[in-house]
């Protein structure tokens, strides 16, 4: 490997390690502050909340920290006159950006494999200590629609992986065929088991309720597919899943013609979104000067932080926006990444005027 490879990912990784350390303890203080007295529990749990917070601090921050660390990179070799020893030797942006282009596709894929981790649900688990001190989520009041019938849930556990109250109908032209009814089902890995079911069946004679019959089930099996995770995202009790249940959550919800919008723009906003730090790094580092005599470089360094995160914060409100059915998430999420990503291969691909 080169020399000026290791010499400029050296630096760009420091940089970034420090100030992602840096804006993710700062995130995970003001949380604390804000929501520390609202956990009652021991000391250990306090401590879960400060490292899960952290945790999700992470995901949301990097792009963020790999932007910043760009621009610190960047601004100190233009102080120290490396950036145009570099260019006497021979060096262009374009090869001085790539060892800092591996280190962020690295950083992106690092936090990609999270994303289908446990690490998915650090918010939740953060969350779940506010209030009431432990580790508990139960989602209540759920409706749920599976193919051709109906669901009501009183309550799901899905750190128990149980179901409590649920009641199952099914109506067609406007009758009600069958209900079931079940104190508790427990999931069996890939659908819930009924304990205790009772199933009314109605028999019509044209509009009027004939007669109905009960039966009896010690185990009756349902909701095929319906995974803990997925009941409690739909519910909106938990907003994070990793990107395989969220997979699997699309497919289902598609083929039960339920409104996908929520699910589809989470996924983008852990996916996408990030990439935005590609466009953007590559503008940053072409646009600083690489001499320190032709701009004001704590000027320059002010606007770029200040551009930074603006973008920054625009991806996350366009986000909310589309995870809420304002705009659509294929355009909040592709159509600024696009933008991005042209104007930085535009910047890339210009002639350089060395000085």
């Amino acid at each position: 490997m080169k020399l000026y490879y290791l010499y400029i990912s050296k630096h760009f990784l420091k940089n970034f390690i420090v100030i992602l350390l840096s804006i993710t303890i700062m995130f995970v203080l003001i949380n604390y502050l804000t929501y520390g007295s609202r956990i009652s529990g021991a000391f250990n749990q306090k401590i879960s909340y400060i490292f899960y917070s952290w945790e999700y601090s992470l995901s949301i921050l990097y792009p963020l920290a790999l932007v910043f660390g760009v621009i610190a990179t960047k601004i100190q070799l233009v102080k120290n006159n490396t950036m145009s020893a570099l260019y006497s030797f021979g060096y262009t942006n374009k090869r001085l950006l790539l060892p800092i282009l591996a280190i962020a596709m690295t950083v992106y894929l690092i936090f990609f494999f999270l994303q289908t981790t446990a690490f998915a649900y650090a918010k939740d688990d953060a969350d779940a200590f506010v209030g009431a001190g432990t580790k508990i989520s139960a989602a209540q009041k759920l409706f749920l629609k599976y193919n051709d019938t109906y669901v009501y849930i009183d309550k799901v556990d899905p750190t128990a992986k149980k179901i409590y109250g649920l009641s199952l109908f099914e109506i067609k032209d406007n009758k009600i065929r069958y209900t079931m009814k079940s104190p508790v089902g427990i999931y069996n890995g890939s659908g819930w088991t009924l304990k205790d079911a009772v199933m009314k069946t109605n028999y019509y004679e044209g509009d009027m309720l004939e007669k109905y019959s009960v039966k009896n089930f010690s185990n009756f099996n349902t909701l095929s597919g319906y995974k803990p995770a997925i009941i409690d995202t739909v519910s909106d009790a938990g907003g994070s899943m990793k990107l395989m249940d969220a997979y699997e959550t699309y497919k289902l919800l598609s083929d039960q013609g339920i409104d996908t919008t929520k699910i589809r723009a989470s996924v983008y906003n852990k996916v996408i979104s990030p990439m935005f730090i590609f466009g953007l790094i590559i503008l940053i580092f072409f646009k600083i000067p690489y001499l320190a005599r032709y701009e004001n470089i704590t000027r320059i360094a002010s606007i770029a932080i200040a551009i930074s995160l603006l973008i920054w914060a625009s991806f996350i409100g366009i986000n909310f926006l589309s995870s809420n059915g304002v705009i659509l998430p294929e355009l909040a999420s592709f159509a600024p990444i696009l933008v991005l990503s042209v104007l930085g291969l535009k910047s890339y691909f210009a002639k350089e005027m060395i000085a």
